[in-house]
């Protein structure tokens, strides 16, 4: 019976197991990162993360992500700060980038203990988020129950943001896995609802792809600024306020999305290759 260390860490409450595998790897499918991620008879996280080995040479990690239903994500904006925290830990290097599989992802620790970490230009065309049909994203011609007329970006990963007056008002777990789905997406979509406090203000709860309502989702509080400033609702720059915690999002002139934010190591642990494989 082998065992494997790990990390534990969470970005405002959007929690994460952490395997370095830049060592040495060991196999880990869809059925095996559902089992690790169960929150009863595993560990219990949103999202699986493995670091590997980068191939682009200014990396010093290739990040790759698993949602809890073994699903595979392009980026994650708080496991991103997460693993630049771990870098950080391990080099003392204030600046590091990170391969994904949306592109090479710049952090840099802050003087307060937070990460920055520039999440690339967002993305509006329809084919980039992408859609499955030609239309305006700044208003998609999308209504489901209370909801209608999102704001759809790509951030890494396809997000749809609804704003509503009153985000605690939306049933998001019963409206959410219907839209994730839904036909328009065809690689399925992180669903948002935003509510506008005031110009640099943003209320939001996100139902994730793969993973269901998480307290914080760092890609959905980006889509949801950029949405916002499209839409003429906010500066370029807000707070986004989250059931876990308050993210500072920024959309730069030259349409990179910076986001600024805390990452938490937990706890380290070690689990049983049996794990991997249970029944």
């Amino acid at each position: 019976m082998g065992k494997v260390p790990f990390f534990k860490m969470h970005g405002l409450g959007n929690d994460f197991v952490v395997l370095d595998f830049r060592r040495c790897a060991i196999p880990l499918g869809a059925g095996a990162a559902r089992r690790l991620a169960d929150r009863r008879t595993g560990i219990g996280c949103d999202q699986l993360i493995l670091l590997e080995p980068p191939r682009h040479p200014a990396a010093r990690v290739l990040m790759r992500i698993r949602n809890a239903d073994g699903s595979e994500a392009e980026a994650c904006g708080n496991a991103t700060r997460c693993v630049a925290g771990l870098l950080y830990r391990e080099t003392g290097a204030p600046r590091v980038r990170i391969e994904t599989a949306a592109g090479l992802l710049e952090a840099e620790a802050r003087a307060d203990r937070s990460f920055a970490v520039d999440m690339g230009q967002a993305r509006t065309a329809w084919h980039e988020i992408p859609l499955s049909r030609a239309m305006d994203t700044g208003r998609v011609e999308l209504t489901w129950g209370p909801l209608t007329g999102p704001v759809c970006t790509s951030i890494g990963n396809p997000h749809a943001t609804f704003f509503v007056d009153d985000v605690d008002a939306v049933d998001l777990a019963a409206l959410g896995p219907a839209l994730e789905h839904h036909p328009l997406f065809p690689e399925r979509a992180n669903i948002g609802i935003a509510e506008i406090g005031d110009r640099r203000t943003i209320r939001l709860r996100v139902w994730e792809r793969g993973a269901g309502i998480t307290p914080a989702c760092g890609t959905g509080a980006c889509a949801a600024l950029v949405g916002a400033h499209r839409r003429g609702l906010t500066e370029r720059r807000a707070d986004v306020e989250l059931d876990g915690g308050t993210l500072d999002i920024t959309w730069r002139e030259d349409g990179h999305v910076i986001m600024t934010g805390p990452a938490t190591l937990s706890f380290e642990g070690v689990f049983d290759t049996d794990l991997l494989t249970a029944g």
